[in-house]
């Protein structure tokens, strides 16, 4: 009998384990650029501030800017103080401190800016009809400071109950000539001019004291005015216009009014009346 081996066989070795795969790493996206920093919009220049206009005459603390209707002559006139002389000075030594003011006929705007300068006046209304001067009577007023002083209108200011809506009046190449009477009428523009009437000024302004010189229409204005509330009215009066009989209108519907004619302070061509 054959003898088994005893040898054992040797035990199977055991399968290797697999090993597990790593798993798959997700491709990375690659990132957008990064958008540039916005650039900062460029500062518009700044504009340019508008040319100061010279300035071609000082009197009484008003400096007077360049303007077309000043001419050689009356820029002369005007640092020699003798434009509107008398009616400066009568203006200057008859209106008390703090008035309201009523300027009618503001022409070049010196005056009533003279007046406003050195009376302090609680409100100054400035009328004035020829529509060429306003813009330069305001630029006066801007460059001196006293836009806020002066209230400017445009227009004619008429007294009488039944006065139109709108008026001719008669523009010269000298400004100081117009008016609403022309002594020159085929040398004259006509332009059509905005009627602001004096009892609405009396309502809404209330004036205590009036500046006038509108080249002959203060004799209509006085014919229906109501003066109750004035105190002192200053007006170069026009006797050339409406002659020796005018003038004596005038006198007693200022008198008529209550008011009297200060002989002191009056200067030949001005009047200075008073209550």
């Amino acid at each position: 009998m054959s003898k088994k081996s005893s040898a054992r066989k040797p035990a199977a070795k055991p399968a290797p384990r697999p090993v597990p795969k790593p798993a798959a790493t997700p491709a990375k996206t690659a990132a957008p650029p990064a958008a540039p920093p916005p650039v900062a919009a460029a500062a518009a220049p700044p504009e340019p501030a508008a040319a100061a206009l010279p300035i071609v005459a000082r009197l009484h603390g008003v400096e007077v800017p360049a303007a077309p209707h000043l001419g050689p002559g009356m820029i002369t006139s005007l640092n020699e103080n003798r434009y509107e002389r008398n009616e400066i000075a009568c203006g200057l030594a008859a209106i008390h401190q703090g008035a309201r003011i009523l300027e009618l006929g503001a022409g070049a705007g010196v005056v009533g800016a003279v007046l406003a300068r050195n009376l302090a006046p609680a409100a100054l209304l400035s009328v004035e009809a020829n529509p060429a001067l306003i813009p330069h009577i305001a630029a006066l007023h801007a460059h001196n400071g006293l836009s806020d002083a002066i209230t400017l209108r445009h227009g004619v200011v008429l007294s009488a109950p039944d006065a139109p809506a709108s008026i001719d009046f008669f523009v010269m190449g000298n400004f100081l000539g117009s008016g609403l009477a022309s002594r020159k009428p085929d040398r004259a523009q006509t332009v059509t001019v905005p009627v602001i009437r004096f009892d609405d000024i009396r309502r809404d302004f209330a004036p205590d004291a009036i500046m006038m010189d509108i080249e002959g229409g203060e004799l209509d204005l006085l014919r229906h005015a109501d003066l109750s509330g004035i105190r002192v009215l200053v007006a170069e009066f026009h006797r050339d216009l409406y002659g020796r009989d005018g003038m004596q209108e005038c006198r007693r519907l200022l008198t008529a009014q209550g008011l009297t004619l200060d002989e002191t302070l009056s200067r030949p061509g001005v009047h200075v009346w008073r209550r």
